[in-house]
């Protein structure tokens, strides 16, 4: 197989937020402060924001990132390299997501993470959960909403650094996914939206990327 450099194919088709939104606006904003290198101020709530939209902005950005991510590296992620959802020897992930599948199924990983893009993408894309027009509230119900979906693209993150670090380096990925996943971690710890128990597979690596910064 010939490695070719950072592919533009993603697993699942990008969310797109609509120009000229104040969405859009948001994320301009994000990715202006981005650019600065700071990034414990770049996850800060901007002043006067609602902590709802920026939250919902946020995770439409780290789908696309994932989503691009894990679309490098789907040609290592097979059936038969990843028979388990797993981050390593002592985490397996089970799939469930409590309307089609109610109960956790065992399934390899290219699946696991088939199903769970598919599920995060049908919530990115309904209306009343992800409102995008100005004016629509957000559900009462949508911070808990977006801690499961960054709960579950963190399993995502973690399979790839458990399991297909090695072809991320082939393909001169590593800074990449080194940043993404830098920016996640501080946004999610800055608005305390995933479990400490649920970094665990990552614990070392989170260490070691937010240690620089304190």
């Amino acid at each position: 197989m010939i490695l070719g450099s950072r592919s533009s194919k993603t697993f699942k088709p990008k969310k797109n937020i609509p120009e000229g939104s104040h969405q859009y606006e948001l994320l301009k904003h994000a990715e202006a402060t981005l650019g600065s290198g700071n990034l414990r101020m770049a996850v800060m709530l901007p002043e006067g924001e609602d902590l709802n939209e920026w939250v919902a902005v946020n995770t439409v950005d780290f789908f696309n990132q994932i989503n691009m991510l894990y679309g490098t590296i789907t040609d290592f992620c097979t059936e038969e390299s990843c028979p388990v959802m797993s981050a390593g020897p002592k985490y397996e992930y089970h799939w469930a997501d409590g309307t089609n599948i109610k109960k956790p199924i065992k399934c390899s990983a290219p699946k696991y993470i088939d199903y769970l893009m598919t599920w995060v993408q049908d919530q990115l894309d309904d209306e009343t959960l992800f409102p995008s027009k100005i004016g629509v509230p957000f559900p009462k119900n949508f911070m808990s909403v977006a801690k499961t979906i960054l709960k579950r693209l963190f399993r995502v993150y973690a399979h790839i650094y458990h399991q297909h670090f090695d072809p991320v380096i082939q393909l001169q990925e590593e800074a990449h996914l080194n940043t993404s996943f830098k920016h996640f971690i501080f946004f999610v710890q800055e608005f305390n939206l995933i479990d400490r128990r649920e970094l665990a597979p990552l614990q070392e690596l989170i260490e070691k990327l937010t240690s620089k910064d304190r």
